[in-house]
């Protein structure tokens, strides 16, 4: 059990947390919750020790050991797979010592090296970090890549499947899917939900810390509470709270009387109705949930624009991707794509597929390698990239950064408008730099609806948003009655928000005739028949289809899997004799009188083994590595 008792923690002076009583039990999954700002990466820390409490104290039992993702990855010239590999730090050891110990003809220490590399399961770590690798979206190829090869993103994801490589009995993460797409989140729902461990996560994903917690810790004007169940579960019980202690009843009742209206638009609006039966699934978590929703600062929207022609956007044919001196480079081919006022698109598909490319030739940022966009004249696009947030200019203020898009506005206006995105006071007059990652992606949103878009394009605009702002987004973005793209990681966004799906995959852009339920079933689906085998077109109605394309990649994959099992009994076989070997190697008694010519034997022996079970490992991966190549 780990226990916190009256705690209190500071940073940089301000008081974030006071008596803190909280006991969390072995195996427990928590999710930790609350505002930007309320201290929960500073528990995290505390938890750590990287923070010293400024009263009261944290009960860890002995030996505990626990992982987290690191904040730094430096440009290491070591493979992917080596640097997820030392994950594990007592197996690392054991491998080093192993080696050090052939390289003196020490056998003895090599076999005790061997034993204990048994002990940590080592012989199947290079496979089990190749599935970590996979799942969080690396392709095979990439596993042999040098840390220094990759972008801030992938190496975000190198670190986190390296705290999953570690062995651990309490895994503290700080929002881990802000970098991963919907692909590699569904996969770590199911990887957490197996975590034998106990698992604190900060996350502002409702849908992730429904799937994968049971308990939530709140925090809030320096306390924190702790409830039972998921994060739906936890609304509803601080809902009960506040209208226990009737808390801001006039607001609570226009509220419910908003939120109804929300729902009867949506019941209203809906034309499809699978993916209206998934988003009323989504609504109905809200309900009852008006007291909690009544506290929100934010509250804002996207004015309609002047004039939403039809079509506002279209490609035609085109072949999409990057211009180069030695060639183009195409990532999709053949898109046709239209976009309607009123239409709710979202993209699905892993990161590295096309989808932020598509985005940007719709945008116009990349013009087609082949094919046509047209904008209708009267169309206005409203883009937030990526990189959107980073791009604010630094040492000018939110009210500069309006003003340049707005010349001729008075202040006042602008001051008006910037107080709806809750920039209010003398904040509008503060440098972006000293704001946080939430705040300026609020400000890119502000300036974004400043002009009235009839299209928006969003890719990933959630990654710096609390809960409270998702929300707010959420609500904006139904009642926006222009066109809409969204990629996005946050299912509980696009349940709401999209009722079209298209999935950006295997070079080209085709619809996914479900919804999210259903993707996120067809993603298991194929992580229980082989990891990395070739995908069917995504289509959840086409049942008939989509079997006959899965026996047809089975009997194409059939050599390789048996080649496999074929393999992993061959190392088995090797395994069992190697520790026979370590286990006689062990005998004190072997070194007894004559001993040392059956020593040198064995050690012999045991090398050979050891060969022959890294070149059957070898070609275990090979193999592995050309099944995941078939999906590409």
């Amino acid at each position: 059990m780990i226990a916190l008792r009256s705690l209190a923690l500071r940073r940089a002076g301000r008081l974030l947390l006071s008596e803190v009583d909280l006991r969390l039990h072995a195996g427990w999954k928590v999710g930790l919750v609350g505002r930007n700002g309320t201290g929960k990466s500073s528990l995290l820390a505390a938890l750590m020790g990287e923070l010293e409490p400024d009263a009261g104290e944290i009960d860890l039992p002995a030996g505990l050991r626990i992982a987290s993702v690191a904040q730094e990855t430096p440009a290491l010239p070591e493979p992917a797979i080596d640097y997820v590999l030392a994950g594990d730090r007592e197996l690392s050891a054991a491998l080093r010592a192993e080696a050090e110990a052939s390289l003196r003809g020490d056998h003895l220490e090599a076999a005790r090296a061997h034993q204990r590399i048994d002990e940590l399961g080592g012989y199947d770590a290079r496979a089990r970090a190749a599935r970590l690798l996979h799942g969080l979206g690396f392709a095979a190829d990439a596993h042999a890549l040098p840390v220094a090869s990759f972008s801030g993103g992938w190496r975000v994801r190198l670190n986190l499947a390296r705290a999953l490589m570690a062995p651990s009995d309490l895994l503290l993460l700080d929002e881990p899917t802000n970098h991963l797409d919907l692909d590699a989140v569904l996969w770590l729902e199911q990887w957490l939900g197996r975590y034998p461990g106990t698992l604190l996560l900060i996350s502002h994903d409702r849908e992730f810390l429904d799937a994968v917690c049971g308990h939530i810790i709140h925090l809030e004007a320096g306390r924190a509470r702790l409830y039972t169940g998921n994060y739906t579960a936890f609304e509803r019980q601080r809902a009960e709270q506040l209208r226990q202690q009737q808390v801001r009843h006039e607001r609570e009742q226009e509220e419910r009387a908003r939120l109804q209206a929300f729902i009867d638009r949506f019941r209203a609006k809906a034309t499809k109705a699978r993916q209206a039966q998934s988003r009323m699934r989504r609504l109905e978590k809200l309900e009852g949930t008006e007291a909690v929703r009544a506290t929100s600062p934010f509250r804002f929207q996207f004015e309609a624009a002047a004039e939403l022609p039809s079509p506002l956007l279209r490609l035609d044919g085109v072949d999409a991707g990057y211009a180069a001196a030695d060639g183009a480079r195409v990532v999709l081919r053949g898109v046709r794509f239209a976009l309607e006022p009123g239409d709710r698109v979202a993209l699905l598909g892993p990161n590295g597929a096309g989808k932020s490319t598509l985005v940007r030739t719709l945008v116009g940022e990349l013009p087609p390698l082949r094919g046509e966009r047209q904008l209708h004249p009267a169309a206005r696009i409203g883009y937030f990239a990526q990189h959107t947030v980073e791009a604010l200019r630094e040492g000018q203020s939110p009210l500069q950064h309006l003003a340049a898009l707005a010349p001729g506005h008075g202040e006042q206006e602008l001051r008006t408008w910037l107080g709806r995105w809750n920039f209010a006071g003398e904040r509008v007059f503060d440098p972006v730099e000293g704001f946080s990652g939430g705040e300026r992606a609020r400000l890119a949103l502000a300036l974004i609806a400043w002009r009235r878009p009839s299209v928006l394009l969003l890719d990933e605009p959630t990654n710096h948003l609390d809960m409270e702002m998702r929300e707010a987004l959420a609500e904006a973005l139904a009642e926006f009655e222009g066109a809409l793209v969204l990629v996005s990681h946050d299912r509980h966004l696009i349940g709401l928000v999209c009722d079209r799906f298209w999935r950006v995959a295997d070079g080209g852009l085709a619809p996914f005739e479900g919804d999210l339920d259903d993707y996120a079933a067809w993603l298991r689906s194929r992580e229980r028949d082989e990891p990395g085998t070739s995908s069917p077109r995504a289509t959840a109605g086409g049942g008939r289809e989509r079997r006959r394309l899965e026996a047809e990649r089975r009997e194409r994959t059939r050599p390789l899997r048996q080649r496999m099992r074929q393999l992993e009994t061959e190392m088995e076989q090797l395994q069992d004799r190697i520790a026979a070997i370590e286990s006689r190697l062990a005998d004190p008694a072997l070194y007894a009188g004559a001993g040392q010519q059956e020593v040198a034997e064995l050690g012999r022996e045991q090398a050979a083994l050891r060969a022959r079970h890294a070149e059957a490992e070898a070609g275990w991966l090979e193999l592995y590595e050309q099944l995941e190549a078939m999906d590409g």
